[in-house]
């Protein structure tokens, strides 16, 4: 009884082992991931908003990289996230999905800027960068 028990605890830490030793995805690969899972069907590969889903839509997938140059050259982080969560005050016409509770999980502290960092989803803020990373 004790040798199976000694074994099934060898087992357990080595699993937990592997488990830590194993390559983690970095923020930036599981961003790209997200976007093409999430956005490309809409916002095209490329994120002009040409996607194979924007034929016909109303209003038309806003083009990506072009968020900070209609934003007088700047790009809003904060105002992006909240429409990749879902919130779209004044938008309610907007076909873009709630992608919020697909993205949620770890936090990291985010400071948007008014000194306070804040618990975020990393995989909101990740999907952010990645649009902001887009801009021309």
């Amino acid at each position: 009884m004790k040798a199976t028990y000694g074994a099934a605890l060898t087992g357990m830490a080595m699993a937990g082992l592997i488990a830590a030793c194993a390559p983690q995805m970095s923020d930036k690969a599981q961003a790209r991931n997200d976007f093409n899972a999430l956005c490309v069907d809409c916002h095209g590969a490329s994120g002009h908003g040409d996607g194979p889903a924007a034929a016909g839509m109303v209003p038309h997938p806003v083009d990506l990289t072009r968020v900070a140059a209609n934003n007088g050259g700047v790009f809003p982080r904060l105002q992006v996230m909240g429409h990749i969560y879902g919130f779209t005050p004044g938008r309610s016409e907007s076909p873009m999905p709630q992608f919020g509770e697909l993205l949620d999980g770890p936090t990291i502290p985010y400071d948007a800027g008014d000194g306070v960092p804040t618990p975020t989803p990393a995989r909101l803020v990740a999907l952010m960068e990645h649009v902001e990373a887009m801009q021309r």
